[in-house]
């Protein structure tokens, strides 16, 4: 093979696989990084076998191909793809805004030291007071509500 048509196969690979990667799979993947492989491969066979003066166009050429396959890439919107497009507009917990101070309530679930509880129709997770665990079916009573956490201690009879 001429060292013409190993430089010009090589800048070919590099266009399909810059495309491929493009095109089929966005991100920095094995086709993009077997594509500029591919450029810089063109770029050093072109400068070692075919002087300096091929090297310099050949490089030209490569650095050209490259910033319109950039360019295109850009404008065709490829980068839409990794782009996240739902948007979260939840909140955690959102039921701690309708328990007070002082509210009592009955355990639905083990607080070890976290679990659920039912005050009248609310129900949402609290912790204990001090880490202390408490059995499902026990009454509670509210002792704080900070930051979206409520903390509650067991009643005793």
């Amino acid at each position: 093979m001429t060292p013409t048509l190993i430089i010009i196969s090589l800048v070919l690979i590099g266009i399909l696989m810059m495309l491929i990667e493009f095109l089929l799979t966005p991100g920095m993947g094995f086709a993009g990084i077997v594509g500029l492989a591919s450029f810089v491969g063109a770029c050093v066979y072109a400068f070692l076998k075919a002087g300096t003066q091929t090297g310099t166009i050949v490089t030209a050429v490569v650095a050209v191909i490259v910033v319109i396959l950039f360019i295109w890439m850009l404008r065709g919107k490829t980068w839409k793809k990794l782009e996240q497009k739902e948007q979260i507009d939840s909140k955690a917990n959102t039921e701690v805004e309708k328990v007070s101070v002082g509210d009592k309530g009955v355990t639905l679930s083990r607080l070890a030291p976290m679990g659920k509880v039912k005050f009248d129709k609310v129900t949402c997770e609290v912790k204990t007071l001090d880490g202390k665990y408490i059995d499902p079916g026990q009454e509670v009573e509210v002792i704080a509500v900070d930051d979206n956490e409520v903390t509650v201690k067991p009643i005793n009879k």
